[in-house]
């Protein structure tokens, strides 16, 4: 019997070039999978139980208090509205009553306080209610 021994040259150029592409494809590989697979951690963050009921939050425009009044149920945001809104405040403050009509739409629509559009004409307006919504969800939800 006779043994043919085989010796097979590789050049090291192409080793680095295939470690390089295998490298490659399996970055492109991870980034497709975090790309399209589908993100269920945030649909569970965002369904949250509520305890069922009318829950406020005062806001003050120039010594004036305001109540958002927020009303859920076990796991939805039902609707917000201003409860104390009185002529003078609304003649002061006439952007106010479209700025609350606005983020209860938003807010009921997405059921959350995150990614609100904030409009144009009055954004601090506006974020002040979200933050006042914010703070009597956060008396609404089951720990």
């Amino acid at each position: 019997m006779s043994s043919k021994t085989k010796i097979v040259v590789l050049h090291m150029k192409e080793i680095i070039y295939t470690a390089i592409f295998v490298v490659l494809g399996i970055l492109l590989i991870l980034l497709l999978v975090f790309m399209f697979f589908p993100k269920n951690k945030k649909a569970m963050d965002s369904a949250k139980e509520y305890m069922p009921g009318i829950y406020t939050s005062t806001v003050t425009l120039n010594n004036t208090d305001l109540e958002i009044e927020v009303t859920v149920s076990q796991n939805e945001i039902t609707s917000i509205r201003c409860v104390n809104l009185s002529e003078t405040v609304t003649t002061m403050y006439p952007l106010l009553q479209p700025a609350i009509e606005d983020m209860a739409d938003q807010v009921c629509e997405l059921q959350t306080t995150e990614n609100l559009v904030y409009p144009k004409e009055n954004p601090y307006t506006s974020q002040m209610i979200a933050n006042a919504i914010e703070t009597a969800l956060k008396k609404a939800v089951v720990k």
